[in-house]
């Protein structure tokens, strides 16, 4: 490499190496605290699905947390209709999961399927269909002609 010195190279090269030990202790920490919180409260993380784009804090829901909201915004059950649409992120993942049940795998569906499928739910469809598409729960053509649930 021309312009580039051997001391800068190693110098870059044992900086990388400690940010790496650095993120194997805090990646064993979060392991161990998360099993300490597993242990104490007996409830465990749902499992945050594959085609996340974003994997974040809102994904860490408990089982019990996600039965609550289940219950809350949907009071005829979980095929029933939503009360409101959540403003909270964690709520709102919870929400969108749970429609995303009403959708079969390997199924393609047009919009006005998909419109059909949520109009049940809520009557902003529109947003609801936003979500499931920003939160990875599906996905669809560029012009919009088909949807399906992303695996």
């Amino acid at each position: 490499m021309e312009g580039v010195s051997l001391s800068t190279i190693r110098n870059h090269r044992f900086a990388l190496r400690e940010k790496k030990k650095q993120a194997k202790i805090f990646l064993a920490i979060m392991e161990l605290l998360e099993a300490k919180m597993q242990s104490e409260t007996n409830d465990q993380f749902i499992p945050i699905p594959r085609s996340a784009r974003m994997v974040d804090e809102r994904f860490a829901i408990t089982t019990a947390e996600n039965e609550a909201i289940i219950k809350r915004y949907f009071p005829e059950g979980p095929d029933g209709p939503l009360s409101e649409f959540p403003s909270k992120e964690k709520r709102k993942v919870i929400i969108i999961a749970q429609l995303a049940k009403r959708f079969e795998t390997g199924r393609k569906y047009t919009e006005e399927e998909v419109n059909t499928i949520l109009k049940a739910a809520f009557y902003d469809y529109v947003t609801l269909r936003r979500y499931l598409i920003e939160y990875g729960f599906l996905d669809r053509l560029a012009d919009g002609s088909s949807y399906w649930v992303k695996s």
